[in-house]
C-alpha cells in the first residue's frame, strides 16, 4: 500500500530514543488507519544509532534510512530526507521525543483536508530554560515575523507538515531549516498555518545546539532575504550599487576638474582628499559591476551545489 504520510526524522546520536519513537509512530498511524513510511536520516552519528535503525527495520518494514558519511547538520538531513519522500503529505519531527507523534493525525488533516501547504507546530508552553532558550526564541520569532510577514509564533519548531510539492520545491542548506516557512512562502506557497503542539521534556541525551545558533540564524536570515530577491538576478543588486558609486565618483571627478580649470596654476589636484574619494568610488563601482556579471554567469550555469556524502541507505533497494 502506498504511504499517505512520509515522516522525516533527522537524528544525531539518538540511539536510546529511536525504538520508542518508531513504536509510538506505528501505534498512532495504525490506530488512525494512516499508511505511513518513516525516513530516518542519520547525520553522521558516532553512537550506535545506525545499528539500532538496522534492527528497527526488521520490526518496521516501512522504515527507510539514510546515513551520512559525516555530520552535515539538520538542514542537510532534512534536504536529503525530503528528496526521499514519496507520500503526498510529509511530516518532520525531531528524534529526541520532545515532539509527540500523537500530533501526526491533526497535522495530516490540516494538509489533506483543510488545504494548507505547510503547517508549523507552535510549542505554546515550552519546557526549556527561560533565559537561554525561551527568551531568545521569542526574540528570534518576533524578528522573523517582522521581516517575513509570516504570522507564526514558533518558526523553528521541528514538528511540521507539508504538501509534497512544498518539500520538492525548496532547498534546505546551511542552517536554513529554521526558515523553511519563509522558503516555502518565497517559493509561491501561500497557505501557511500553525498548530499548537505539546512540548515534551527531553527523555534521553542532551541538546545538540549551542549559543552559536543565534548568530548563525541571523546571518542565514540575511542570506535568505538576499537570495529570495536577487538569487536569480544578482546584477539588479550589484549593478545598482555600481551605478550609485560610479555616479558619486564621476560627480566628484567633474567637480575637481571644473575647479582645476578655474583655479590658478598652484592648484594641487592629486593631493586633495576628494580626488582619492572619487578614485575609490569609481573603482568600487567597477568592482560591483564585475561582481554582478560574475553572479549572473554563476546563476545561469551552476548545477546542484549541495552534495552530501551518503554512506549507506536502508529501504531503497527498489
Amino acid at each position: 500500500m502506498a504511504p499517505e504520510i512520509s515522516i522525516v526524522v533527522p537524528l544525531f546520536n539518538e540511539e536510546e530514543s529511536l525504538p520508542e519513537l518508531c513504536a509510538w509512530i506505528h501505534r498512532v498511524c495504525t490506530e488512525h488507519h494512516l499508511p505511513y513510511e518513516i525516513i530516518m536520516v542519520d547525520d553522521g552519528s558516532t553512537d550506535e544509532s545506525w545499528s539500532v535503525i538496522g534492527q528497527l527495520r526488521q520490526k518496521f518494514p516501512t522504515l527507510r534510512a539514510i546515513r551520512f558519511q559525516r555530520n552535515y547538520g539538520k538542514s542537510a538531513a532534512l534536504n536529503e530526507g525530503f528528496k526521499a519522500t514519496r507520500a503526498p503529505v510529509v511530516i518532520t519531527m525531531d528524534a529526541d521525543l520532545q515532539d509527540a507523534p500523537d500530533e501526526i493525525p491533526g497535522l495530516y488533516q490540516m494538509i489533506a483536508s483543510d488545504g494548507y501547504d505547510l503547517v508549523s507546530g507552535w510549542k505554546k508552553v515550552r519546557l526549556d530554560n527561560k533565559l537561554t532558550k525561551n527568551l531568545p526564541s521569542k526574540l528570534y520569532n518576533a524578528v522573523n515575523r517582522r521581516m517575513s510577514g509570516l504570522k507564526l509564533h514558533d518558526m523553528n519548531c521541528g514538528l511540521k507538515a507539508y504538501r509534497q510539492a512544498v518539500v520538492k520545491s525548496i532547498e534546505v542548506y546551511g542552517e536554513m531549516h529554521r526558515y523553511i516557512p519563509i522558503l516555502a512562502k518565497w517559493a509561491g506557497f501561500r497557505k501557511i498555518g500553525e498548530k499548537v503542539v505539546v512540548h515534551r521534556p527531553r527523555k534521553y541525551g542532551v541538546s545538540k545546539f549551542g549559543w552559536e545558533r543565534f548568530v548563525n540564524g541571523f546571518l542565514d536570515l540575511l542570506s535568505i532575504q538576499f537570495i529570495s530577491r536577487f538569487g536569480k538576478k544578482p546584477m539588479h543588486f550589484f549593478g545598482l550599487l555600481g551605478m550609485i558609486t560610479l555616479f558619486i565618483g564621476f560627480v566628484l571627478a567633474a567637480w575637481l576638474i571644473i575647479e582645476r580649470l578655474f583655479a590658478g596654476p598652484d592648484y594641487g589636484l592629486a593631493n586633495r582628499p576628494p580626488f582619492f574619494i572619487a578614485l575609490t568610488t569609481m573603482v568600487m563601482g567597477a568592482l560591483f559591476f564585475i561582481a554582478g556579471y560574475l553572479g549572473e554567469l554563476i546563476a545561469r550555469s551552476a548545477a546542484d551545489r549541495n552534495v552530501y556524502l551518503v554512506q549507506e541507505r536502508i529501504g531503497d533497494e527498489n
